[in-house]
């Protein structure tokens, strides 16, 4: 029979294809062989029966004869009645395929006239053919895809269950091939830059696969782009010896050269070979520039001077050039983000690559953190998430891998200073970079310096005749050169005051110019820097309507990155209707910018401005503290409810302090979620920012309403920072209800983080607070946490005291979620004391509550720790289905760092029932996506991972990651570091 790989499309002319409107036939053969007419599963009989049809649909059409077909199903031993066989096989496909499908022809059996892509081997062959294209035209993205949809018709093993010797012939072949594509996809993963997020998949694989080289070599790669390059050796000295052991010969070349690359560090190796792109959206490139102004005016010499600069960098005008950046510098307004956006525009063409843009927030109090910024670009740039390290440096290292070889411009917007913006800088030639910013950067090495000086009085005017019309500024060309000379000239300026009068159709030119002349003492002070900022502003606010000059002050005062409507609201005490009437309103005279429907935000020096103008204007002064007293009523309310979506039957939210304003409401916990992580950063920021007076005690409570936000792991940072802040700040008014709170807040963070001293401390100290100042709740919470810890360090009598003392807490309290939490905690001490038995009870106690309530979150928890108990148990079937429940359950409430730590789990039951590559390759997954526990839980995960790839004869690399692990499990004191002494202790065969 052919063993062909390629399998062409079926339809001959001549043949017929399926008549209008009818079901086309669809055939598999990349699994189980089945046949469907539309979505109907068609009967295929008996194994021998699925083995004629498989055998006639991989012929591609052409006959195989009766001898042919015979000698596929039955080898060199066919039965008597073969022939027989054969002809009844034949009749019975024919009464299910539709008619002319299975036809006669010179004493044989074909398949004809099948519609295009009806077999699934023909799609996967016809996708690896368009990926192969794509590849060889550099279309890195669109192959992995392409390859990635053709892997995905796999269903299983190839030709389940048919018999005879073409199918083991041809289950073979298509393996291979799947492997094939398989190892190109790995390969394109690689040169793209998805090194960390590959090491799972090709853990697996090389177990699987054990001699196949290729495989090795990808996993040596992926290893040591990851940074682990004591393993990436250590899989070498397993595949020599394994090679040696089993088939007695050495590496191949290309394995060996990858090898004493590593050794030497070779520089090229640490980098892609290929750019990465976009992997979710291929044909998409990064685009981000905000949209140039439709009225740009002026500027010629700084527009040909900068474009002369990108082009040169973009390799067009010159060669050998470094990378170029330039650095434009000036007082606020003076047109620094318009001449920049303008010119990056221009030069598009130039940098075909993309072209990022970042607003730095330079001029405010919080300017954005450039490991941040560098995340958002790397994933801008196709970097899975899970590929992106964790440090500024190794982040922007990865950044000037990933821009080499391509053509892309940065333009990074209002910076603070040259430390902000170097790290986002950038590595070669090709890429050039736009920086504003409102200080010189002499300290920039390399910059291209640009000044930018207000507007000429042509240019000005120019601006001001552009925006309010030609007709109404040629009757009045004095009144209008009045109206700029009075701006200073700054661009800023006559923006803002020629949108006024082209809004105000009544208004004269000269109306104009004899308001702007009552501002002449501060039109004065633009020398002085900043101050001219806020003497334009000045024009624009002096022209608000009472209630929008009101919305103007109060909305400055609120912290974090922007605002909704409905926040925006409780901030102006006014319905959600009239608020949005005047947010707009305030959009029109862009002294508030809509980020997005229904969400507004200051720029930098406009919220600056707007709070003074609070500080001078609003009357009463205790309006300002009413308005942001609103806010955090609004946040702690809304908050609240979402927590008790969360949480049926938890009780906190009944002992947090009362709000006087309302909050949202949610249908469901997927919406309720969406707000809650949506506004992450302006719940800290609102609670950060209430640190005096009754709101305090409100501002620590949110923090408890929002504790999801701390154990998800996206905005522990930030929570810490409040926590912290929030604590001192009760400290030091002697609030000890507050400061209890706090601590405990503080307490939840640092356990989650694995900083278990920090934990204790600060939790130990919420309980003598708490206890004096009458307040259980934090009782409940902090005892939970330090008995964590005591389990953890093996302090077993202690931990069970405090865990029986918040499991009795909770029960005088009738807070059913934290009794079963409690039950939960018991039972992994339990556990750890041996007492398999009372473990398991106490978490199917847990788990049961939990369900009864209908915590999803909480249930997977729950489920999590039954699931440790039945594995100490040996019960490991139950304890696996228990843990991939819970897997499931932490993915779906977004808690990252608890899938993570359920994936260890899993990799321990495995481990356990003697599967090491699954182990191995949920131990690898633990360590791409986050944990719960710090360093102590990374080193129980090496160690895990390291007997995993023991067991699979990876000893090389099992002891790279037992040595990782022992440094940390001796800096944690952990128990567990013996057994790891133990395991490096023991010997092993010579690399």
């Amino acid at each position: 029979m052919d063993g062909v790989p390629r399998v062409p499309e079926q339809r001959r002319p001549g043949f017929p294809a399926e008549p209008d409107g009818a079901a086309a036939l669809r055939f598999g053969v990349l699994g189980p062989v089945r046949a469907w007419r539309g979505e109907e599963t068609l009967a295929t009989g008996s194994p021998q029966q699925r083995a004629l049809l498989a055998a006639l649909l991989l012929r591609e059409g052409r006959t195989a004869t009766a001898a042919e077909l015979i000698d596929a199903l039955w080898g060199e031993e066919p039965p008597s009645q073969a022939l027989a066989a054969v002809r009844t096989y034949a009749s019975r496909l024919r009464k299910v395929l539709d008619p002319g499908v299975l036809v006669s022809e010179s004493g044989g059996y074909a398949v004809r006239g099948l519609a295009e892509g009806a077999l699934d081997l023909a799609r996967a062959q016809d996708l690896a053919a368009q990926a192969e294209k794509a590849r060889s035209s550099g279309d890195l993205c669109h192959a992995r895809d392409l390859l990635r949809r053709a892997l995905a018709l796999w269903d299983g093993e190839v030709l389940a269950g048919v018999p005879g010797p073409y199918a083991e012939t041809q289950r073979v072949r298509l393996g291979e091939w799947r492997l094939q594509l398989l190892e190109s996809r790995l390969d394109m993963d690689l040169d793209q830059g998805c090194h960390a997020e590959s090491v799972s998949e090709l853990t697996a694989l090389t177990a699987a696969h054990p001699l196949r080289e290729r495989l090795r070599e990808l996993l040596m790669l992926a290893l040591y782009r990851s940074g682990r390059q004591a393993e990436a050796l250590a899989v070498y000295a397993d595949t020599r010896r394994l090679l040696a052991d089993e088939l007695g010969v050495d590496p191949r070349p290309g394995l060996q050269e990858l090898q004493q690359r590593i050794l030497r560090a070779d520089p090229q190796l640490a980098e892609p070979s290929g750019p990465a792109a976009e992997t979710a959206t291929p044909s998409v490139r990064p685009a981000q520039l905000p949209a140039t102004v439709p009225d740009f005016t002026g500027r010629a010499s700084f527009v040909r001077e900068l474009s002369d600069v990108l082009s040169a960098a973009s390799g067009r005008a010159t060669t050998g050039r470094v990378m170029a950046v330039s650095a434009l510098a000036g007082i606020g307004g003076v047109g620094k983000t318009t001449l920049a956006v303008h010119v990056a525009h221009q030069a598009r063409s130039a940098f075909p690559d993309g072209q990022l843009y970042v607003d730095l927030q330079g001029a405010g109090a919080r300017p954005a953190e450039p490991e941040t910024v560098l995340g958002s670009f790397l994933r801008a740039l196709g970097t899975a998430d899970s590929a992106i390290p964790d440090s500024l440096e190794e982040r922007a290292a990865l950044y000037r891998s990933v821009l080499d070889g391509r053509r892309v411009l940065v333009l990074l917007d209002n910076a603070r200073d040259a430390a902000q913006v170097r790290p986002l800088l950038p590595g070669t030639d090709g890429c050039a970079a736009l920086v504003t910013a409102r200080v010189r950067m002499v300290d920039l090495a390399g910059a291209q310096l640009v000044d930018l000086d207000v507007m000429s009085p042509e240019e000005a005017l120019a601006l001001f005749t552009k925006i309010v019309g030609e007709e109404r500024v040629a009757s009045e060309r004095q009144a209008a050169l009045d109206v700029v000379g009075a701006c200073g000239f700054l661009p800023l300026a006559i923006r803002i005051a020629a949108s006024r009068l082209a809004a105000r159709r009544t208004w004269t030119v000269s109306v104009l110019a004899a308001k702007l002349a009552d501002e002449r003492r501060r039109l004065d002070e633009l020398q002085a820097g900043d101050q001219a900022v806020e003497a334009t502003f000045e024009l624009g606010y002096g022209q608000l309507e009472p209630a929008q000059a009101r919305a103007f002050r109060l909305l400055g005062l609120a912290d974090g990155p922007d605002i909704s409507l409905a926040a925006a609201a409780a901030v102006l005490d006014l319905p959600v209707e009239d608020t949005e009437d005047l947010l707009e309103s305030l959009v029109d005279t862009s002294l508030l910018e809509s980020a997005a429907p229904g969400r507004y935000r200051f720029h930098d020096l406009v919220r600056l401005y707007a709070r003074a103008c609070a500080e001078r204007d609003e009357q009463p002064p205790s309006e300002r503290a009413a308005a942001l007293s609103r806010l955090l009523d609004f946040y702690l309310a809304t908050a609240a409810g979402v927590y008790a979506i969360e949480r049926p039957g938890d009780r906190t939210v009944a002992h947090l302090e009362p709000t006087s304003y309302t909050g949202l409401s949610f249908e469901d916990r997927g919406e309720a979620l969406d707000w809650l992580f949506t506004e992450a950063q302006n719940l800290l920021a609102c609670a950060q920012q209430q640190v005096s007076g009754s709101e305090l005690r409100r501002a620590v409570d949110l923090l408890w309403a929002t504790k999801d936000l701390a154990e998800s792991g996206a905005n522990a940072r930030q929570y810490e920072t409040a926590a912290t802040t929030l604590r001192d700040a009760a400290r030091a008014t002697a609030d000890i209800r507050a400061e209890s709170r706090a601590r405990t807040a503080l307490s939840n963070v640092f356990l989650a983080a694995g900083q278990y001293s920090r934990a204790d401390d600060e939790a130990r100290i919420a309980i003598e607070l708490a206890t004096e100042a009458a307040d259980a709740t934090p009782i409940g919470w902090a005892a939970t946490d330090r008995g964590i810890i005591a389990l953890s360090q093996g302090r077993y009598e202690e931990a069970e005291e405090l865990l029986t003392i918040a499991r009795d807490g909770y029960r005088a309290d009738d807070n059913r979620p934290g009794e079963a939490s409690a039950l939960c905690n018991l039972s992994r001490l339990h556990e750890r004391m041996n007492r398999t038995h009372s473990a398991i009870a106490l978490a199917q106690q847990g788990v049961d509550i939990f369900r009864q309530l209908g915590l999803t979150l909480r249930l997977a928890n729950a489920r999590y720790a039954l699931g440790v108990a039945l594995l100490r148990a040996d019960q490991h079937a139950e304890g696996l289905r228990q843990m991939q429940d819970a897997l499931v359950m932490f993915g779906n409430n977004r808690q990252r760092l608890w899938e993570g730590t359920a994936h260890f789990r899993i990799a321990q039951l495995h481990l356990v029932a003697k599967r090491p590559a699954a182990a191995a390759q949920h131990a690898e997954q633990a360590l791409a996506i986050g944990f719960i526990g710090g360093d102590l839980i990374r080193g129980s995960i090496l160690n895990t991972l390291g007997q995993s790839l023991s067991a699979l004869g990876q000893s090389g690399r099992a002891r790279a990651c037992w040595d990782e692990a022992l440094t940390l499990l001796e800096r944690a004191d952990a128990p567990e570091a013996s057994e790891v002494r133990r395991l490096l202790a023991s010997p092993v065969d010579a690399a």
